[in-house]
């Protein structure tokens, strides 16, 4: 077992004495690790100060840009907000599995959520390929689409509005390699907002079996 901690860069950015745009990151820390851990911490750590980054430049340019669109117009004052934080979903031997949320609003009825994941074999310190839970079968693609297509005719019955109408194209359309994590007993593939269903319906989820 790895034993990992939460790190986090906060930050209130102002212009003109006003709060304009609020951050929060978290990311994950491997403190201690029977395995040389360095570039997975190497990594996040990176990801999470390129985001503080664009917080505080093209993020606040943007914000500064609607402050004064608003207030010389007698609209009230909008704070852009960004957050990131992430989830440890398998974490066992030398394999760690995460996905991570990054949330964003800049104005609107609602912010964007971004969802990425990461599935380590920390003995090659390097991210695991899906193909490798199919033993590299090469019709394993299909195979997950058939299955995801099953999943969802199954939900519609319950609730005909939480998918595209033509969900079995997107799906195919939008299906990414990368776009999975682990847990105990299934593969989680997902799919970001509006791939293949409304904003209502979150970040859809499907579970294959291992």
């Amino acid at each position: 077992m790895n034993t990992i901690t939460k790190r986090t860069l906060k930050g209130n950015l102002y212009y003109k004495n006003s709060t304009i745009l609020t951050y929060t990151i978290n990311y994950p820390e491997i403190v201690s690790s029977p395995f040389d851990v360095k570039f997975f911490n190497y990594l996040n750590k990176k990801n999470a100060l390129f985001l503080e980054n664009y917080c505080k430049t093209e993020l606040f340019s943007q914000a500064k840009e609607v402050y004064n669109y608003n207030t010389s117009n007698g609209y009230p004052i909008m704070i852009f907000e960004v957050v990131l934080d992430y989830t440890i979903t398998y974490n066992l031997n030398n394999i760690i599995s995460l996905y991570s949320d990054e949330y964003i609003f800049t104005g609107g009825a609602h912010g964007n959520t971004t969802r990425k994941s990461q599935n380590w074999d920390l003995i090659t310190n390097k991210f695991i390929p899906l193909s490798y839970f199919f033993n590299f079968n090469e019709y394993y693609i299909i195979n997950i689409l058939k299955e995801i297509n099953l999943q969802i005719s199954k939900q519609l019955e319950e609730n005909p509005s939480q998918y595209f109408d033509n969900y079995c194209q997107l799906t195919l359309e939008n299906f990414r390699l990368n776009q999975y994590y682990l847990s105990q007993e299934n593969i989680i593939i997902f799919f970001q907002q509006y791939d293949i269903a409304p904003y209502s319906s979150g970040i859809p989820t499907f579970k294959i079996p291992l």
